[in-house]
């Protein structure tokens, strides 16, 4: 499946209207199996799968590292995709306790989770140390992955997540419709390429839900720069989570909350 299809259209405007055709994203449901048993169904855009099932599993808890993996295949079915995972058994209570039942849709991470416990559920503590990346870095940072978004340029309709290194830029990303998934699939293209969270940022096209600070906890990200703002739960969560949140990032600055010792600039603790 093609993650983007051209479709005809008209376009209406103060002369009337003329066809037209439009690249448009495509998504697809994708249910990510664990040993048989399904953990979430999630809507994607159909490019990168293995690794956004990869970081989703990584960030849901399902495993902790590749060793834990067994075998992997995406599975082509008459109404979706599967993302199947075979894992070893030290894997299955985390697998119990994480199992969604419901389809969730692009705009939201925590749609059908089973219990207000487990939305909430607790965090590791990101306890990585300065950054070593510079405020022009981080200002520069959302401008910079807008030349990573091949997908977006096409479509107009999609998000980016990429990881920023101190002092190299942007050294990968990834796109998807939703922001949660790019995400997903960013952590999971650093699990299997050995890039480590812990030594650089997240750099999001999008905002700083719950979800998205969940992600970098899980991931051990210790700094999350955004686009766009962040939700006062997320903020208190990436605050409880020991992660440094840098929203409204554009060339003219940014808006730092928690933990922000780790950027050079001189404040103190806002949050």
């Amino acid at each position: 499946m093609k993650p983007v299809r051209s479709l005809p259209g008209l376009a209406v405007g103060r002369d009337g209207a003329r066809p037209v055709s439009r690249s448009l994203p495509e998504e697809t449901p994708v249910a990510v199996t664990f040993n048989g048993t399904t953990l979430a169904v999630m809507m994607c855009t159909p490019a990168d799968l293995e690794d956004f099932a990869h970081g989703f599993a990584l960030t849901e808890g399902a495993i902790d590292g590749l060793d834990q993996i067994e075998s992997f295949e995406i599975l082509s079915h008459p109404k979706g995709l599967e993302a199947r995972f075979w894992v070893s058994g030290t894997c299955a209570e985390a697998l119990k306790t994480r199992r969604r039942r419901m389809a969730g849709p692009v705009g939201c991470g925590l749609c059908g989770i089973d219990s207000l416990d487990e939305a909430l559920r607790s965090l590791p503590r990101v306890e990585a140390a300065a950054s070593g990346l510079t405020p022009a870095e981080i200002a520069a940072a959302t401008d910079a992955l807008k030349g990573h978004q091949p997908l977006h340029d096409t479509t107009r309709a999609v998000h980016a997540a990429g990881f920023l290194r101190p002092g190299k830029g942007l050294v990968l990303a990834r796109e998807d419709v939703g922001r949660h998934n790019a995400l997903d699939k960013l952590i999971g293209a650093m699990l299997k390429t050995g890039e480590r969270p812990d030594e650089g940022a997240f750099v999001l096209t999008s905002r700083v839900s719950v979800e998205m600070v969940q992600k970098a906890a899980m991931a051990r990200c210790p700094v999350i720069i955004a686009a766009s703002a962040p939700t006062a739960l997320a903020l208190r969560l990436a605050q409880d989570a020991g992660i440094t949140l840098a929203a409204f990032a554009s060339a003219d600055g940014f808006d730092l909350y928690s933990h922000p010792q780790r950027i050079e600039t001189g404040a103190s603790d806002v949050a």
